[in-house]
């Protein structure tokens, strides 16, 4: 199936009154997609920043693509902005890159690797971003510890 981009510009709404941005899809993803739920994407905003994720139907009469902070400090852009997207369907696996220390403690509790492991992407990569983001050595293992501690208590994300 040939993966053809799909390009169209949009504006950038605000989610409520959260520090949540949002922008509509403007056509039908079953229609190009096959698919009604949730569709994995990659996409290019302004032809600058790269994404990963998902056009979501979230209590809307059509699919919505949720704009990070991040992506939009990045943009310099903010609510009621118009921006242009460029996305193609992701089909490749979403492999989450795991540091060979956070690897070393999976391995002394392979229960909560297990568990890790059937977690969805984003949830791997909340996980794995926490612990990285830590700036000390210190909290980097206490947030080794705490995630496996998480993980087995059944919690799914940070």
């Amino acid at each position: 199936m040939m993966k053809k981009e799909i390009e169209f510009t949009g504006i950038i709404k605000q989610n409520g009154n959260l520090n949540a941005a949002f922008v509509e899809f403007p056509f039908s993803a079953e229609k190009l997609f096959g698919k009604k739920g949730q569709v994995k994407i990659k996409a290019i905003f302004d032809n600058k920043v790269e994404y990963r994720g998902s056009l979501a139907k979230m209590k809307s009469d059509c699919h919505i693509l949720g704009l990070t902070q991040e992506i939009r400090k990045k943009l310099g852009k903010t609510f009621g902005d118009e921006i242009v997207v460029s996305l193609i369907e992701d089909q490749e696996e979403r492999i989450v890159e795991i540091a060979n220390d956070i690897a070393v403690v999976f391995n002394e509790n392979p229960d909560a690797k297990n568990l890790f492991d059937k977690m969805s992407y984003t949830h791997r990569k909340e996980y794995i971003r926490w612990i990285e983001e830590a700036k000390k050595p210190e909290t980097r293992e206490t947030r080794k510890i705490r995630m496996i501690e998480m993980i087995l208590s059944g919690k799914k994300g940070i």
